[in-house]
């Protein structure tokens, strides 16, 4: 066994030291109290028998030892004897103590970044005392975000007293704090604000950040074409992005409405009487949930074939019960084999609302029944489907 495996080192020390340091506890102790120093660490040493068959080598490093006892590096170590019927008595080094806060700055060089961090929690607690307890758990993110905290502070006390501003974000108007700043570090922003405010947490479980500090959201769109050029706005207007509200108040004269995953599939969707496709919401499907008029018309998802595919449509039925698939059956995904593809992260959960035939593809494609993770995507099912099923829905 090598010394470097056998014996503690001064560099062991150091390391033991550090790790104390980055798990932020040297940083935090003052706030919590905790009563880390003096520190001690125990070495392993040489004993008995291992001593006489080592000697030299124990002698070497236990020079190596009073050096650093001697050396300024804030270590203080406490020694023993160890003795042997050959070589009696010999002096070794029984532990390490780190006595002071100070002691372990000045081994990892490290007394700046603390005095920096004092000088930020001061601040911090100065105008916000209740984070304290975050500032114990989370130390070394006032480092990390040193040049910014002053900053951060400013946002937060400005959000914590206008609660209900309705303000964009880009209308906050504060020194040093821009839009992009805030999107920087909003993460952060509400972490602090659940501190200071624990019981936002019930209030607004998610953790969206409009909502957690009272700003105005950005209006959810939704972008549709008119399949009919009778139902075109002004005779010219087909293709449309509009926010919720404004497509829940538009009411257009449809019978049908398709709602397709892909965008460019949505922009070559063929002429359908009296009808309008809704493009690219994918998994966002809630506001389809504030369209009143939806609920009077015939509803047809079209999705890739997989199963990320099947949850979505599930998802959508959850808000609109009596919605078809559309191009969404095994006949379609065998007709083309050449064209399928591995789906990434399959959907691995139970769906509840498809129809029987589809909960049985859903089922095989779940349990690669079909081959692995099997997922043929809508843009590449032949375009004569496409127009042959309109054809028929239309007739």
């Amino acid at each position: 066994m090598s010394r470097a495996l056998a014996w503690t080192t001064p560099a062991n020390v150091r390391e033991q030291v550090r790790r104390v340091w980055d798990s932020g506890r040297i940083l935090s102790a003052p706030l919590s109290g905790e009563a880390l120093f003096p520190l001690t660490l125990r070495l392993r040493r040489p004993e008995g028998a291992e001593l006489a068959a080592r000697f030299d080598e124990a002698r070497q490093w236990v020079r190596e030892w009073e050096g650093e006892s001697q050396g300024g590096s804030g270590l203080h170590v406490e020694w023993t004897e160890v003795r042997h019927r050959q070589l009696g008595a010999n002096r070794v080094p029984r532990c390490v103590i780190v006595p002071t806060r100070e002691s372990a700055l000045v081994l990892l060089r490290k007394s700046s970044e603390a005095r920096r961090f004092d000088a930020l929690a001061n601040q911090t607690l100065a105008r916000f005392p209740s984070l304290r307890e975050w500032l114990v758990r989370r130390p070394q993110v006032l480092l990390e975000r040193e040049d910014a905290w002053a900053r951060v502070l400013v946002a937060l006390d400005w959000f914590l007293t206008h609660p209900h501003s309705g303000r964009y974000m880009r209308q906050v108007d504060l020194p040093g704090v821009d839009s992009k700043f805030i999107e920087k570090h909003q993460g952060l922003l509400m972490d602090l604000q659940e501190e200071v405010q624990p019981s936002v947490r019930e209030r607004l479980p998610v953790r969206d950040f409009a909502s957690r500090f009272g700003l105005r959201a950005k209006p959810l769109r939704v972008h549709f074409r008119f399949l009919d050029p009778a139902l075109y706005l002004e005779g010219l207007l087909s293709d449309l992005t509009v926010t919720v509200s404004e497509l829940a108040a538009l009411r257009p004269r449809v019978e049908r409405v398709f709602i397709t995953e892909n965008d460019v599939n949505g922009l070559a969707f063929p002429c359908v009487p009296r009808s309008l496709v809704i493009l690219g919401l994918g998994y966002a499907l809630e506001p389809l949930g504030a369209l009143p008029w939806l609920s009077s018309t015939c509803v047809y998802y079209w999705g890739d074939i997989d199963t990320h595919g099947f949850a979505i449509l599930d998802r959508l039925r959850a808000h609109h019960p009596r919605v078809h698939s559309l191009l969404m059956d095994r006949d379609v995904l065998l007709a083309h084999t050449a064209h399928w593809v591995e789906e990434d992260k399959p959907h691995r959960g139970t769906l509840s609302r498809l129809t029987e035939s589809e909960a049985a593809l859903y089922e095989d494609l779940r349990h690669q029944r079909l081959g692995e993770r099997v997922r043929l995507e809508q843009e590449h099912i032949g375009f004569r489907w496409v127009e042959n099923t309109l054809a028929r829905l239309s007739a």
